[in-house]
């Protein structure tokens, strides 16, 4: 899809409602049918947009994906709307009313902003991406809020602007970037533009060094149900603070400046920090709120004696703790009746899919085997989880 134009047409909005939904096995017949009576370029780029439509839908939900438009890359790197909508609230929060979004993409955050009641200006230097941006905000009814230009972010003026977000580039032509100087604009103009405005956030990759955050910056690191999605380095905000905040909720643990946890043996309860809190280097307070220790002084599983609740953590309790042996590993399976196995590694090298192919797991019941390490020794804990933490 290189040119949005005919798609926004009478025609096109006709075309896109027909296709709405076609499955991938169906769209040659679908094809050949519709080119009966319409261009066969405008039939390409409607189902090709049916099937961004439906891609997007994990992100933006099934409602705002079947009205929105997208690029493959926009799908791609969009922030997803959970993740965007906290965001834009914290932001709301701090008494911002406007934002300068630089690098708006396809105006997912400029999106989340503008139904925070926030007035947006939404930059791209792409014209398809411009484009597309500017027909999701008038898709959405967000038009009055947001305006979007096509323009290089380094020559913006955000002067009267309450704050700027900031989304680089961290893909090329080679896949994923993981060099900040690499990102496209690169991290360092990004965080001159911060520096330059009342309040500041940029989205950065999760894997960021913590040693590239500058001093004066708050880094918070995001996780949706599980899965870490992004930091945000924040300016204005608290010079220093470290932050995990879990979605949905949201729920944050702040960073105390604890130090490491101390080794101990393994207790009843075993605990696997959320992805979020390990990148944030926060596991010491989660182990601190957990009357817990580490497994090991370099792998992130905390234990414990007593059951604590926690949403920065996932609790297990521990039935059995072996050296690493898949035939004792494979005989006590066998003896439990366990054919669910769920199989978790840190510190080790071995693969679950190929643990689960030679222990052979069969019967009604289910557990957890974590391979790691104890004190520096290949170690096998099986364990079930504790029940979820009730809410969001």
């Amino acid at each position: 899809m290189n040119d949005l134009a005919p798609l926004l047409t009478p025609e096109g909005r006709a075309l896109l409602d027909e296709v709405r939904g076609t499955a991938p096995a169906d769209e040659l017949a679908v094809a050949t049918r519709l080119r009966r009576t319409h261009p066969a370029a405008l039939v390409s780029a409607a189902l090709g947009q049916a099937r961004l439509r439906q891609r997007a839908a994990a992100k933006f939900g099934e409602a705002d994906a079947g009205r929105m438009f997208f690029t493959p890359d926009g799908v791609e790197q969009s922030t997803r709307a959970r993740v965007a909508g906290y965001r834009a609230g914290r932001l709301r929060a701090l008494g911002v009313t406007s934002v300068a979004d630089l690098c708006c993409g396809i105006g997912g955050d400029a999106i989340a902003l503008a139904r925070a009641g926030v007035r947006v200006l939404a930059v791209d230097r792409d014209p398809l991406t411009a484009a597309v941006a500017r027909a999701n905000a008038q898709a959405l009814g967000l038009g009055h809020l947001i305006e979007v230009r096509e323009a290089d972010v380094t020559e913006v003026d955000t002067t009267g602007w309450d704050a700027v977000f900031v989304d680089p580039a961290r893909r090329g032509g080679r896949g994923r970037i993981f060099d900040p100087e690499a990102y496209s604009p690169p991290l360092s103009w990004a965080v001159e533009a911060a520096r330059a405005a009342p309040l500041a956030a940029l989205k950065v990759a999760p894997g960021i060094p913590h040693e590239a955050v500058p001093g004066e910056a708050e880094a918070e690191w995001i996780s949706d149900g599980g899965d870490v999605k992004e930091a945000v380095l924040w300016f204005g905000t608290g010079a220093g603070t470290v932050r995990a905040t879990l979605l949905p909720g949201p729920r944050t643990l702040v960073g105390r400046g604890l130090p490491d946890p101390q080794v101990r043996p393994v207790g009843r309860w075993l605990y696997e920090p959320d992805g979020a809190v390990v990148r944030s280097h926060l596991v010491a307070e989660a182990a601190a709120d957990l009357d817990g220790g580490l497994l090991d002084p370099t792998i992130a599983y905390i234990t414990a004696d007593e059951h604590r609740p926690t949403p920065f953590a996932t609790a297990y309790e521990i039935t059995d703790r072996l050296p690493f042996n898949l035939k004792r590993l494979k005989a006590l399976l066998r003896e439990r009746e366990v054919g669910t196995l769920t199989v978790k590694k840190r510190g080790s090298a071995v693969e679950p899919e190929e643990l689960r192919r030679k222990v052979k797991p069969q019967g009604p019941n289910a557990a957890t085997v974590f391979l790691t390490r104890v004190a520096g020794a290949p170690t096998m804990l099986i364990g079930t989880p504790a029940p979820p933490l009730p809410g969001p």
